[in-house]
């Protein structure tokens, strides 16, 4: 027998051994209930812990990668914006420039234009000043005829064409001679009267003239007409290389179609003329002004050769920076291509690291589910050690103290 006291009230009772060993064995049941109900509690709360900390740091990472993606985003997103404005920009200096081109080029066809215009209006003006001149000379002359014919009587034709050349000479013709042709031509024989010759500022000839004077005193008693002359002057202008030959001729003087003016006879023989005394100075006139006019018409040739020469060059420098655009124009839209489809790829890779965080945070909401719905039954299911436990634990429970 064994005594026990009550800590209670202090009383003293005797229990024997079986009832000992009950007592005790109730005393270990209820401790160890206790110290495991305690384990599970801890345990639960630590795994429900543990859940929500990864839980907390699966969304902390989520956060943090969308933040960092969405700013690669807004990145890409700027740099295709900043890239679009330089495409636009570049686009818009290529227009711009070209426009510029063509307006200094139409501004410069215009001025050409304007200058070819005040040239022609400047030629035509110094032509109807030479007209203007030549019909007041030919009326001083037509008033002068009666005593000129008169005069040619007691003075040579010769010595009066000089002289008119001479008087004239200082004024109207600087730069050329009008002297007599001395020189015998040997294959003919024959000579000229007289040779006009031009040269400009740089000793380049302007025009020349073989001249024959034919006085009606000066013949026989036969009449000579003035086409006995133009073959023999024909070929006095050839050997001297003159460019005109001119017949000064007082022969035929009832001619009506000599008497008229000057009479071009180029039908017969190239480039030959025949004119009374007082044409004389008129012819070479005339001559030289249309030699000039034909060197000034042969330098504007030159200018709008040279001005076509220009423009084809435009239009090839304009071809060649249309291909260079356009192959630069390529070359940026491939780029372009190639970082719109980068862009693309780096989206797509986001898209499916986004999905990827989604999937981690559902697999973390049913750990924590899994977690809430944790209990002893479950626990000790696969595990028959402490499902021997749990049951000695219920039959002790069922069992009279």
């Amino acid at each position: 027998m064994s005594e026990i006291k009550c800590p209670n009230c202090g009383k003293t009772f005797k229990i024997d051994e079986s009832s000992y060993a009950d007592i005790s064995r109730q005393i270990r049941d209820a401790e160890f209930n206790s110290e495991l109900e305690s384990r599970l509690h801890s345990l639960e709360e630590t795994s429900r812990l543990k859940s929500e900390a990864a839980l907390n740091n699966a969304r902390s990472e989520f956060v943090k990668l969308r933040s960092e993606k969405d700013a690669e985003i807004s990145e890409l997103k700027a740099k295709i914006s900043s890239f679009e404005a330089e495409k636009a920009l570049a686009v818009s200096n290529a227009t711009s420039s070209l426009e510029k081109n063509l307006s200094k080029l139409e501004n410069e066809l215009k001025l050409k234009d304007s200058e070819t215009k005040t040239k022609e209006i400047l030629t035509r003006d110094k032509y109807e000043s030479a007209l203007k001149l030549k019909d007041e000379e030919i009326d001083r002359l037509k008033d002068l005829k009666a005593k000129l014919s008169t005069k040619m009587i007691g003075e040579s034709l010769e010595q009066h064409c000089e002289n008119e050349f001479n008087r004239l000479r200082a004024a109207a013709f600087p730069n050329a001679y009008f002297e007599k042709d001395n020189e015998v031509s040997r294959s003919s024989g024959s000579k000229g009267d007289f040779i006009f010759r031009e040269t400009d500022e740089n000793g380049v000839e302007i025009i020349s003239i073989m001249f024959e004077m034919k006085n009606e005193n000066e013949t026989t008693a036969s009449k000579h007409k003035n086409e006995d002359f133009f073959k023999e002057l024909d070929k006095d202008r050839r050997e001297k290389h003159c460019e005109y030959a001119v017949l000064v001729s007082l022969l035929e003087a009832d001619s009506e179609l000599y008497n008229a003016g000057i009479v071009d006879v180029s039908h017969r023989f190239e480039k030959m003329y025949v004119i009374r005394p007082q044409f004389f100075i008129p012819i070479i006139t005339l001559l030289r002004n249309a030699a000039l006019s034909s060197l000034e018409y042969k330098k504007q040739l030159v200018e709008v050769k040279n001005q076509n020469l220009d423009i084809t060059h435009f239009e090839e420098d304009m071809n060649n920076f249309k291909l260079s655009f356009a192959r630069n124009y390529e070359l940026a839209s491939k780029k372009f291509k190639n970082a719109i489809e980068e862009i693309d790829k780096t989206i797509d890779h986001l898209q499916k690291t986004k999905e990827a965080l989604l999937s981690s945070e559902n697999n973390l909401r049913l750990a924590n589910n899994k977690a809430d719905d944790l209990s002893i039954k479950k626990l000790t299911r696969n595990n028959p050690t402490m499902a021997a436990k749990f049951a000695e634990l219920g039959s002790g429970e069922s069992s009279p103290s």
